[in-house]
């Protein structure tokens, strides 16, 4: 049975069979890899990977990775890209004290926490001892920069929380330290395995995958705003609640005079947040804030290198498949 969501179905079929045995495999690794750390941390940092998400990251890997023989070492990096990942949200569903995420309950939800800083922290540690079974130190680097990354990029939004006077080249800033980065990562340990790649083709890899980790990010912050909750697993307004600046806001402060002059801190509960979404959402700053994303993502697809069809086509629906969770 495939383990692929339905919406990435069209790239696992444009990139090839091999891809999709990847991501059966990968699947597997991931809840080996959680195991035999006892049975308290195994069932949560189990659960966290069982919630599943879109495997968008390693799906990144392996066709960045193209035709390289390596199968094993391209599963390795995948799953330490997918391990970052699932650390980082449930180390933000701590900072938020966040109680669903995919429309589940979250870790500190279930076990409190502690229970949840150790189950982000155990995450992020299976993630590179995985790695460094490649025996590739340039790897190591480059998940090493993008959780750093992560980190820096967690840090300005606590430093910018509830500040809505932030501009859009800070908010741009945020998005590729949390996020975008990553997706460098995901492309760049690809490529790093793909025959024939010089360093030139995989830092040209790397700004695809940057560009397109950004817009994901606009669109998640689209998404906090337009929802449903269905859909998003969260709450509508979440991050206005949590003091999260995002473009949709940056954007409808500057039509909305009662939007510019909000104080977030303000907000009590979900009837606000919904009330000022609408209000963000009446200023057309959400069709603004993806036609930035819309921008980012073609300038990424026409700057690729130059790749052998299968894969270049696959990476482009990659970048559509950013922008169509839009729509």
């Amino acid at each position: 049975m495939s383990t692929v969501v339905p919406a990435l179905e069209a790239v696992v079929e444009a990139a090839g069979p091999r891809v999709r045995d990847l991501m059966e495999t990968l699947e597997r690794r991931l809840l080996e890899l959680v195991s035999g750390h006892g049975e308290l941390l195994a069932r949560h940092a189990g659960a966290t990977i069982a919630a599943g998400g879109k495997r968008l990251r390693p799906l990144t890997v392996f066709v960045a990775g193209g035709e390289a023989t390596d199968s094993q070492g391209l599963v390795r990096a995948g799953a330490a890209v997918e391990l970052v990942h699932s650390a980082t949200l449930v180390h933000d569903d701590v900072l938020d004290a966040a109680d669903l995420r995919r429309g589940r309950p979250t870790v500190v939800a279930t076990g409190g926490r502690e229970l949840a800083i150790a189950t982000g922290d155990l995450l992020f540690s299976r993630a590179f001892a995985e790695l460094s079974g490649n025996r590739d130190a340039g790897q190591l680097r480059v998940l090493s920069a993008a959780s750093s990354a992560l980190a820096r990029g967690e840090l300005l939004q606590r430093a910018d929380a509830f500040d809505a006077t932030i501009s859009v080249e800070r908010y741009l800033l945020r998005c590729e330290l949390k996020t975008a980065r990553l997706f460098e990562a995901a492309c760049r340990l690809g490529a790093r395995q793909a025959p024939g790649d010089g360093e030139g083709v995989a830092r040209a890899l790397g700004r695809f995958g940057r560009s397109i980790g950004l817009a994901f990010q606009v669109l998640d912050d689209v998404l906090d705003v337009s929802g449903p909750a269905a859909r998003t697993g969260k709450r509508r307004g979440t991050d206005l609640l949590d003091g999260t600046v995002t473009l949709p806001l940056i954007l409808a402060r500057e039509r909305d005079p009662a939007l510019a002059r909000l104080d977030t801190r303000s907000l009590i509960g979900g009837a606000d947040a919904e009330r000022v979404c609408d209000a963000i959402e009446a200023t057309g700053a959400l069709e603004q804030a993806r036609a930035r994303a819309l921008e980012i993502v073609a300038t990424a697809k026409a700057d690729l290198p130059a790749l052998d069809q299968r894969r270049a086509g696959a990476l482009r629906l990659i970048a559509d498949g950013v922008v169509e969770r839009y729509g």
